[in-house]
C-alpha cells in the first residue's frame, strides 16, 4: 500500500485522575510532522486494544492507495501492509524446552507478536557454532514446534562459522546443527540451522487482492532516502486469520534502511 511508514507513539496521561492515552501519529519520519492528535479514554482497555484503535484511525486517514497502485472503489478491500524485521530467532520443540529449562517447563510469554498466537518468550539460550564461537542470549518464539529450528541472519552464521541454507521455515533436512545451551541443559542439533528466506504472510483477502496463491513469489520494494531497494523472490505464504506482513531478516532490513523507508509496495 503506499502510504508513508508510520510513527505512533502513545503516552499514558491522568486527567482529573481518569487514566488516558494522548497519541500523536507521524507520517514521514525522516520530516517534521504534521500529526493528528487526540485523546483516548482508557477505562478498561488495555495498551494492546488502544493501540489498534489508533492504527485503524491512522489507516482511515491516510491509506487510500493499495500498493499495486490501483484506487479501490468505495467499499472494496485494502491491504494493510506491514514490512517487519525478523532478528535471529530459535523455536524449540516441547522436548527440547524441558532439556534446556527443566523437567514440565513451558514457555514464558514476554510479549505478543504481530500475527496472532505467536509471542517472543522471556526465555532465551546461547547458541554455539564449530567454532565455539557463540551468540549469547538469542530469544525463543512460542509457541512450541514439532522440530527445533534456529533462525539466523547470513552475517550471524560467518560469526559462528555455520555456512547456513536459504530455506523455507520447516524444512529443515540436510541443514546444518549447532549447540543450544539452557539454565538447566544442552540440546545438540544436527539439523535445523537455517536463513529464512524472505516472505510475506498473508490471508486468503490479500491473496485475492493481489491475485497470488500460496507458494508463489512477489516483489518488495522499499523506498528509503538513497537507498531504495528491491527484494525479488518474496514466498507468499497464505493461511486463515493471518495478517498482511513481509518478513526480512537483519541484514535485509538494515541494506534498505526499512526503518527510515518513506513507502513499500509489494507487486505480483
Amino acid at each position: 500500500m503506499s502510504f508513508s511508514y508510520w510513527e505512533i507513539k502513545i503516552a499514558h496521561v491522568e486527567a482529573g485522575g481518569i487514566p488516558m492515552f494522548y497519541f500523536r501519529v507521524c507520517a514521514d519520519r525522516r520530516r517534521s510532522c504534521t500529526s493528528k492528535q487526540g485523546i483516548i479514554m482508557a477505562g478498561t482497555l488495555d495498551r494492546q486494544t488502544i493501540e489498534s484503535i489508533v492504527r485503524q484511525i491512522v489507516y482511515d486517514r491516510f491509506a487510500t492507495t493499495p500498493d499495486c497502485g490501483c484506487a479501490p472503489k468505495s467499499g472494496e478491500y485494502r491491504p494493510n501492509l506491514v514490512v517487519s524485521i525478523s532478528a535471529r530467532h530459535v523455536h524449540l520443540s516441547d522436548a527440547d524446552v524441558e532439556t534446556l529449562f527443566g523437567k514440565g517447563h513451558t514457555l514464558t510469554k514476554m510479549k505478543d507478536l504481530y500475527q496472532d498466537g505467536f509471542f517472543a518468550a522471556e526465555e532465551t539460550v546461547m547458541v554455539v557454532g564449530p567454532r565455539k564461537r557463540m551468540l549469547p542470549s538469542v530469544r525463543i518464539l512460542g509457541p512450541t514446534r514439532p522440530a527445533t529450528q534456529v533462525e539466523l541472519a547470513f552475517t550471524d552464521g560467518i560469526s559462528l562459522g555455520i555456512d547456513m541454507p536459504v530455506r523455507e521455515s520447516g524444512q529443515l533436512d540436510n541443514s546444518p546443527g549447532c549447540v543450544l545451551v539452557g539454565p538447566k541443559g544442552v540440546v545438540e542439533l544436527k539439523q535445523g540451522v537455517i536463513r529464512a528466506e524472505r516472505h510475506v504472510h498473508m490471508g486468503p483477502s490479500d491473496a485475492e487482492f493481489y491475485g497470488v496463491k500460496d507458494k508463489e513469489r512477489m516483489t518488495l520494494r522499499v523506498h528509503a532516502n538513497g537507498c531504495t531497494t528491491t527484494f525479488e523472490n518474496v514466498l507468499v505464504r497464505v493461511g486463515k486469520e493471518i495478517k498482511l506482513e513481509v518478513h526480512l531478516d537483519t541484514d535485509e532490513g538494515n541494506a534498505s534502511d526499512l526503518e527510515h523507508a518513506a513507502k513499500v509496495e509489494l507487486v505480483k
